[in-house]
């Protein structure tokens, strides 16, 4: 039941109400639309939800709601497609406060277009999980399944991980094989929900939610809130459960005591196949002991109605034909907009069950595998997909295992596909950086004038000054007169030269070295292990080189020399150097085929144990970062009181590998 204030419970169950319903349209192009009482069609609304078919209690349901309505609207009816409908009921109070009870959250299957309104029908978000699950095997909890299927279809998760753990057959590891009947993430909800005791159903918030049948009463309708109302006169009640194993081809039957009630079969259950007898008949025995509180009288009844009531709820009736004694359950739910609710709980009569549906072997459409694929040639396949996720580095780690049998002497093929989340270790680089690097160096400037003056007979004398030499000359000049000659020498100023000049200045060219240090993304190594029947496949041991980021690891193997008749394991290993990666769940497919296969054969009574340990050190300071070991352990004694286990070989330790002498009791 949706929690709701006691305000609400005392208005709901009043004489007079005042109510009124909204709702909201938002298309996947992000356009929305609200509407109110005033825009709904009177009469033309209603939410349907069940937990049950129409005969009897089941157990691992997964039906999904229904939504109807008729709208005075006129939007574009394509682009309806997809579009997510929220509806709310609004109840006043005594006091004039208004109380909001959702009432669930529909996808839009069918939008009609009428003379002047809006035809819609909608369903929840159970149908997401209609989606191709392929087939797979694999291992995990219930909650692993659970969570796989809830990231592919996109569909959050109510229950939290230590609610599911805590169930009792939360914390038990189950397994799945290939050949089995499901075909989507829809039908492994719903062998997941049997072997919780339960059922699956989509909140009014649009999550997945598991729920279980209960004994607790959640409220008592009285004579004056029925309309009509039908009860029958036993009880429905559940004292045994059958599974059928499809390795022996027989139904395994476990009752209380005294076995008086009805029999709930579980048909052929995945889950429920493979493994020791003791396992699966806890595994059913969990089941039974919630299927023994169901002690329902099957009731029909239409009523004035509580929105916030829910498949799974337990009421008790009061007045007219009702035995107030006795408890019921809501397996279905009908809710009209504005209008009645009609309640109703099924069951059979135990004192009319058949007596042979307690031996019923449920066998008659089961064949034999092994025997079908080798007459028909037909390709069997095996396929594996992580259920949780895992962490890469430099311990191996076991990403896949798949077991599977051959009826005649085959070779089959292994192939893989693993996308890995790298984080590479950075890494530190240097160099010698070198380079010629050129100096310039400003220029000078200078003057010089120099003058000569020519002297007397016939001589010439020259004067320097500054930087720069004249030469000058003399001119001699020579006249004549009569007897006696004379010679005069005129003045001659000789010539004078003046000049300059400037400098344009020079470079210096020097050859310069200098260390440069930086930081760089590294390059993670990842080292692939084979591994067939315990035995390590030396000659093909993949590696990859990746830096930081997603990457895709393809693998593929050929198994040559299968033995007929023989449960086979196949196991790959990943360990990583330099860096460290991470496989999300789901991330990991992988697959083996190949002619006259089969589910895996019987537990041959092999048991594998592995045990890890942290960081220590040996010694004097000696570290070892985890190891692991594997030792052949013979049991001397399988007997109840007691047994005494010895190790045949001894552990190799370090990079040494001493040999440590080790013993167990």
């Amino acid at each position: 039941m949706y929690p709701v204030s006691d305000g609400f419970l005392r208005a709901v169950k009043s004489n007079t109400r005042k109510y009124y319903w909204t709702g909201t349209i938002v298309t996947r192009g992000g356009m929305t639309y609200e509407f109110g009482s005033k825009e709904i069609v009177k009469g033309s609304g209603y939410i349907s939800r069940q937990c049950c078919g129409s005969t009897e209690i089941e157990l691992g349901t997964v039906y999904a709601a229904e939504m109807g309505i008729t709208l005075l609207s006129d939007i574009d009816r394509y682009t309806l497609e997809d579009a997510q409908v929220t509806l709310v009921f609004h109840l006043v109070l005594a006091d004039g406060s208004v109380e909001d009870v959702p009432m669930g959250v529909f996808e839009v299957s069918e939008a009609n277009r009428l003379a002047k309104c809006l035809e819609l029908k909608a369903y929840d978000f159970m149908l997401r999980f209609d989606k191709s699950f392929n087939g797979f095997e694999t291992v995990g909890t219930a909650y692993d399944f659970i969570a796989l299927c809830c990231k592919r279809c996109k569909v959050e998760f109510a229950n939290k991980r230590a609610e599911i753990d805590a169930m009792p057959n939360g914390g038990v590891t189950l397994s799945v094989y290939t050949e089995n009947d499901i075909e989507t993430c829809r039908d492994v909800l719903f062998y997941v929900a049997q072997v919780l005791g339960g059922f699956f159903i989509i909140n009014r918030e649009g999550k997945l939610e598991l729920r279980k049948y209960g004994k607790d009463p959640v409220m008592k309708v009285e004579q004056r809130h029925r309309f009509s109302s039908s009860f029958s006169d036993f009880i429905t009640r559940y004292t045994a459960v059958s599974s059928t194993n499809k390795q022996t081809q027989i139904a395994e039957y476990y009752a209380l005591d005294p076995d008086n009630g009805l029999t709930m079969n579980l048909g052929v259950n995945p889950l429920l196949q493979f493994g020791l007898a003791e396992t699966r008949e806890m595994l059913c025995r969990n089941i039974l002991t919630d299927l023994s509180v169901i002690r329902y009288v099957p009731f029909d009844s239409d009523t004035i109605g509580n929105p916030a009531l829910d498949p799974g709820d337990v009421l008790t009736f009061a007045g007219g034909q009702a035995d107030e004694g006795q408890i019921t359950c809501i397996t279905s739910i009908r809710q009209k907009i504005g209008g009645k609710q009609s309640l109703k709980c099924v069951g059979k009569n135990p004192r009319l069950a058949q007596a042979k549906s307690r031996n019923d072997k449920n066998i008659s459409g089961l064949l034999n595998q092994i025997e079908d694929n080798a007459k028909t040639g037909k390709i069997g396949i095996h396929t594996f997909t992580n259920a949780s996720a895992h962490e890469i580095g430099q311990t191996r780690v076991k990403l896949i295992s798949i077991q599977f049998a051959s009826s005649e002497e085959n070779h089959m093929q292994f192939f893989a596909q693993v996308v890995v989340d790298v984080a590479a270790d950075p890494v530190e680089r240097s160099a010698e950086a070198s380079g010629t690097v050129v100096i310039p160096f400003p220029g000078g400037s200078g003057s010089g004038t120099g003058s000569g003056t020519g002297g007397s007979d016939g001589t010439g004398e020259t004067s320097d000054a500054g930087n720069s030499e004249n030469d000058v000359a003399g001119n001699e000049v020579g006249n004549t007169s009569g007897n006696e000659n004379t010679g005069s020498t005129d003045d001659v100023s000789g010539g004078s030269d003046s000049g300059s000049g400037s400098g344009g200045g020079s470079e210096v060219s020097v050859d310069v070295s200098l260390p440069v240090k930086w930081q760089e993304d590294g390059q993670a190594v990842c080292h692939v292990v084979f591994e067939f029947n315990n035995e390590e496949i030396m000659e093909h041991c993949p590696v990859e080189t990746w830096h930081s980021g997603k990457h895709i690891l393809s693998l593929y193997y050929p198994i040559e020399k299968i033995v007929a008749n023989y449960t086979n394991t196949f196991n790959v290993y990943l360990w990583m150097e330099n860096g460290s990666g991470t496989v999300d769940v789901g991330d990991c497919i992988a697959s083996i085929s190949g002619q006259a296969m089969a589910a895996g054969e019987a537990w041959d009574g092999k048991l594998e144990v592995e045990d890890y340990t942290t960081r220590f050190a040996i010694g004097g300071g000696l570290n070892v970062n985890g190891f692991r070991d594997s030792l052949s352990v013979q049991m001397k004694e399988t007997v109840n009181r007691g047994f005494e286990v010895y190790f045949a070989e001894r552990a190799g330790i370090s990079g040494f590998c001493r040999p440590v002498e080790m013993e167990g009791v």
